[in-house]
């Protein structure tokens, strides 16, 4: 038999092992090749409102990192699976280079045909991905089906690349492997222990230790028992370092460890589920501890990041309505007039709301409830000051309110309930009694000096300040008619107001704009990796069903039905997927709620809905394992 005729019969012989190998190259390329065509689509080249096209390069190379790692490991299971027949290559009399230049052709087959299929899926769905992202940013272009010759170049070199890394780990794979080896690396048992050792429980217990170590410390972050910056960054160093560390002991002797004292508690009397479930999980995931933790890792920082870019596009309206409070501000009377003239010509109804204001030097020494370092001196800082006509309030002499701080400054810099501040006025310090904080937005966040509450008077003690400096107005300009909004937004830009003045439109769609593209792209890579973690998983499951054929082909003869195996199975999934999965959640969560309020002002729906998602997504691999257990628990009589 020629070497053509023999690579072409391995081919057809190989397809049950192939068509894992065959899909997972085809997913990557398919998600690679139309990540890429969004780079160089002529609607998003055109459009100068993002710099989408530097963000997307960027991301490109961590996406090839993730299909990298993804199928160096698929190509390892696949070599695994035909290291009998390596073995019986070279009983026969080929040379270990004929053997490798073998494999490497049907690789080499295998890639093309997979490159050619994952380019046209790819090709087929951009049109698809790019309405998606056009939708997610905020771009009004039409979505045209595009194929980009400069996309299907840079797969062709990147797969190339990888293509060569998977020969070079084949080269080595059958270089090293002596006859006997081969033919023992597929029923390779993993790791099994019968009997607990002390340094296994003291792992057990350190590692849930650490993992609870790193959630408390993240919980006390913003809490004030952090006083400096060094102390923020050692903080968040030992949180990141306690539930890595945490989770790799958690997989190496935790889950054995709370698994064996189920056990006891069952007295060894153990029902075909737990044999099948618990048994299997205690052994199994020590030596699989490295993965599972890259696994959870990795899927906690993607549903971290993702909820956060969720949460500021979620809360893009509310944040600009904090931070511009009317829909146009302007702080120069003459100009708004022209406006507001400009909306009278065209018939748009309006509202005006007209606050004089004042900027004084500020002690707030007092109020600050936080050790916290600051970067202002909280006892000469300047403050914007409003008369009580502003608000609906009504104030005695000599007292003052608080309203409208920004919650991102107010986490940091919160205030006391009660307390007194001190104004400069005409060279003296002048006290007040602070009564409390409002959270109504008077002035815009120019005005309010970025983010500080703003100060509000009675009217006897402003009219005194006022008249110390030039007089400050802000004009706050309401359109009443929603249907309007938009044509008075155009005539503010056609104005020239866009670049002097605010609109709360317009600050709300930058903000969409800036973070759709981030979530967009976390979005994408967070996607990729639930796919290829889940395939990791998968894969796994796979391949220790074929080592446990014999178990199951014994449990039938003994009376079991499948049914009662595919209950046992079931179970032993949920641990396999669930538990890499709810501890990843964990992780995910306490991220997000040590800091989300710098990203925006809701938490709780948007967090609850990247992860329903990712559990729902991430569940469909539990349930494809069961399915194929299923197929070889049938085929185990």
């Amino acid at each position: 038999m020629s070497t053509k005729q023999l690579i072409f019969r391995n081919l057809q012989k190989n397809v049950k092992n192939y068509y894992l190998y065959i899909f997972a190259l085809v997913f990557t390329v398919a998600l690679y090749f139309t990540f890429v065509t969004l780079q160089f689509a002529p609607a998003l080249s055109n459009d100068s409102s993002i710099n989408a096209t530097a963000a997307i390069r960027t991301t490109s190379i961590f996406l090839i990192v993730i299909i990298g790692v993804f199928l160096l490991y698929a190509n390892n299971i696949f070599i695994k699976r035909r290291s009998k027949e390596i073995g019986l290559f070279q009983l026969i009399g080929m040379t270990k280079n004929r053997i490798f230049f073998i494999v490497s052709i049907e690789n080499a087959i295998v890639f093309v045909l997979s490159i050619l299929i994952g380019t046209f899926v790819g090709f087929a769905l951009s049109k698809l991905i790019l309405m998606i992202f056009f939708k997610v940013v905020g771009i009004e272009e039409t979505a045209s089906l595009y194929f980009s010759l400069d996309a299907f170049w840079l797969t062709l070199a990147v797969f190339g690349f990888i293509f060569l890394l998977l020969i070079i780990r084949n080269y080595f794979f059958i270089k090293r492997r002596t006859i006997l080896s081969l033919f023992s690396v597929s029923t390779t048992a993993e790791e099994r222990v019968k009997r607990m050792s002390v340094w296994e429980i003291v792992m057990g217990v350190l590692g849930i230790a650490f993992i609870l170590l790193g959630y408390y410390i993240s919980s006390r972050l913003f809490e004030g028992d952090i006083t400096s910056l060094v102390q923020m960054m050692i903080a968040m160093v030992s949180i990141l370092t306690a539930v890595i560390v945490g989770t790799y002991l958690f997989y190496k002797g935790s889950v054995r460890f709370i698994t064996n004292i189920i056990r006891r508690q069952k007295r060894g009397y153990l029902d075909i589920n737990a044999v099948l479930s618990l048994s299997s999980i205690m052994f199994r995931m020590k030596s699989n501890a490295f993965m599972l933790t890259v696994i959870t890792t990795v899927s906690a920082v993607a549903i971290g990041l993702l909820s956060l870019s969720y949460i500021s596009f979620y809360s893009a309206e509310k944040n600009a309505e904090i931070s511009i409070p009317d829909h146009f501000a302007f702080t120069d009377v003459d100009d708004a007039e022209r406006f507001q003239k400009s909306l009278q010509k065209n018939a748009i109804p309006f509202e005006e709301k007209r606050v004089e204001y004042v900027q004084k030097e500020v002690d707030i020494s007092s109020l600050i409830d936080t050790d916290l370092e600051l970067a202002m001196d909280p006892s000469k800082t300047f403050m914007t000051l409003v008369s009580e006509n502003a608000v609906s309030n009504s104030l005695e002499e000599n007292e003052v309110m608080f309203t409208g701080y920004n919650h991102v400054v107010e986490a940091i810099m919160p205030l006391k309930e009660k307390g007194t501040i001190s104004v400069s006025s005409e060279g003296s310090s002048l006290p007040l009694t602070y009564i409390g904080l409002e959270e109504e937005y008077i002035v815009n966040n120019r005005v309010s000096l970025g983010g500080l509450p703003t100060a509000v008077v009675d009217e006897k003690l402003f009219s005194t300040l006022r008249e110390e400096e030039s007089n400050n107005v802000y004009v706050g300009i309401n359109v009443t008619k929603s249907s309007t909004h938009d044509e008075a937004n155009t005539l503010f830009h056609d104005l020239g107001f866009g670049n002097i003045y605010q609109s709360q439109s317009d600050l709300a769609t930058d903000q969409k704009q800036n973070m759709g593209l981030v979530m967009f792209i976390v979005a994408y890579l967070g996607l990729t990796f639930l796919i290829t973690s889940g395939c990791i998983l998968y894969f796994k499951q796979m391949d220790e069903s074929e080592e446990e054929k014999p178990s199951y082909r014994i449990l039938r003869k003994l009376g079991y039905s499948k049914r009662d195996l595919l209950r046992g199975i079931a179970g032993k999934q949920v641990f396999n997927f669930g538990i890499p999965l709810i501890v990843g959640l964990l992780h995910s969560y306490f991220a997000v709620r040590s800091g989300w309020f710098f990203f925006g002002t809701e938490l709780w729906t948007p967090m609850i809905i990247v992860m329903v998602l990712y559990t729902v997504l991430y569940s469909v691999f539990g349930l494809l394992s069961i399915k194929y257990y299923k197929q070889v628990i049938k085929e185990a009589l």
